[in-house]
């Protein structure tokens, strides 16, 4: 099972990135799917998450409340996160992941399969 993440890059404070994570099969059926983001001597850290029912249910964690949406497009079996008004703070190594289970959304442990993650930088 493969994730595939892809559209980081640079961007000025203020601006505006989007990050897609494709799935390789049917991972994409997934309880759910998730953001994280580890940036230089911390901890990697919950993002964004999103069920694969109940319409697609997202959570966010506070500090990108209001600026990041995940969303997800079955068709493609790709997972979005629009992120906007990037901030410096936010710079880090995004990655992708998935699970087929509930529990421990907004932790490492709730997810079985991980992709190999996008570089965000943000300049202030």
């Amino acid at each position: 099972v493969l994730l595939q993440a892809c559209g980081g890059g640079l961007v000025q404070a203020g601006g505006y990135l989007r990050l897609s994570c494709t799935a390789s099969r049917r991972t994409f059926t997934s309880y759910k799917m998730g953001w994280f983001r580890q940036a230089p001597g911390k901890e990697r850290e919950f993002v964004a998450a999103i069920w694969s029912f109940d319409g697609g249910s997202t959570d966010y964690a506070d500090s990108v409340k209001g600026r990041f949406t995940i969303s997800r497009d079955s068709a493609k079996n790709t997972v979005y996160l629009q992120m906007n008004s990037l901030k410096p703070e936010d710079t880090a190594v995004y990655y992708c992941a998935a699970a087929g289970r509930s529990g421990y959304f907004s932790e490492s442990r709730g997810y079985d399969y991980w992709g190999q993650g996008t570089q965000v930088t943000v300049s202030s």
